[in-house]
């Protein structure tokens, strides 16, 4: 916390915070952080796939896809083929789970 104290705008920072509230149980927390975290640094790519996933967990498919697709436009636009294939993935398992 001290980290984040001296840089409150660092977005590692702020995502790694959201982390660790996931991992307490911290639903609301971290979907705080990471909902900030796209809206303040929309290119910071990494948040994507976790709040995709947190909304997943959430039972919020709708919200879910979109936040896939615009992670995808993201990482195009930023070059990262890498994060761009996570995110079609999971973007892809959760349409074909909606259609069964």
């Amino acid at each position: 916390m001290v980290f984040l104290k001296d840089q409150p705008n660092d977005n590692f920072l702020r995502y790694a915070l959201a982390q660790e509230y996931f991992k307490i149980g911290e639903i609301e927390k971290t979907k705080t952080i990471y909902e900030t975290l796209v809206n303040d640094s929309p290119d910071y790519s990494a948040t994507y796939f976790h709040l995709g996933k947190l909304y997943e967990k959430m039972n919020l498919t709708e919200d879910a896809m979109q936040c896939y697709k615009n992670g995808i436009e993201v990482t195009l636009k930023n070059g990262e083929a890498h994060a761009k294939s996570e995110l079609q993935a999971a973007l892809l398992e959760l349409e074909y789970d909606d259609l069964i």
